[in-house]
């Protein structure tokens, strides 16, 4: 009698995974390192304190300061640019429609900043303006346009005498005019000469007195 013969064997199934396993011949995967923190950032750093401050806007200062001083003290900057106002003087001269005055001995620290002579409305005008001593503006008006067309136009419609001031033996009236200008007036037959800006009263006198 033989003995029994084993039973053929089954092999066994696979059992499924996720994902075809690594060869033999191929490298486990690497995993990826997390990523770093960001830096800390350093509190001393991030906030600059007022002397910081100070001396940054004190490096930006200096040289701005320097131009400046450069720009005036060299190149004139704080001079107003002059003007000659004999041409314009001799125009209104020869035109002959008024008597035609002009400062005298008014001083070198007087500037001429414009001066012109033209046929208007009524009659003409001559006009000079200068920058006094103090750095203000002044402009006298020469012309023989009506007196109660002329006072309105150079010095508001609100325009009002405020007295009478005896210079260089003429007597002018004292006059408002915008808010932060002042005149002297000369009314004369055939011309009225207006001394107008906003310079103060002892320039405006000054340059009054000084016409001939």
């Amino acid at each position: 009698m033989e003995p029994a013969q084993p039973a053929d064997r089954v092999p066994a199934e696979p059992t499924p995974t996720d994902g075809p396993g690594p060869t033999a011949n191929e490298p486990a995967p690497v995993l990826a390192d997390p990523p770093a923190p960001p830096p800390a950032v350093d509190a001393r750093r991030s906030e600059r304190s007022p002397k910081d401050m100070a001396i940054s806007l004190l490096v930006l200062l200096v040289p701005i300061a320097l131009l400046l001083a450069f720009y005036r003290g060299f190149l004139g900057g704080d001079q107003a640019n002059t003007v000659d106002p004999a041409p314009a003087v001799e125009q209104a001269q020869a035109a002959n429609a008024f008597p035609v005055s002009q400062p005298v001995d008014l001083g070198s620290d007087w500037s001429t900043v414009n001066a012109r002579y033209q046929a208007v409305e009524g009659g003409a005008t001559l006009r000079i303006g200068y920058v006094t001593p103090e750095g203000r503006g002044a402009q006298l008006v020469q012309s023989n346009v009506a007196a109660e067309r002329l006072l309105p136009a150079e010095l508001t419609d609100q325009a009002q005498p405020q007295g009478q001031v005896d210079l260089a033996g003429r007597m002018w009236q004292r006059y408002t005019a915008r808010s932060n200008e002042q005149a002297l007036v000369l009314l004369e037959p055939g011309r009225t000469v207006i001394v107008v800006g906003d310079a103060r009263d002892n320039e405006l006198r000054q340059l009054a007195g000084s016409l001939r």
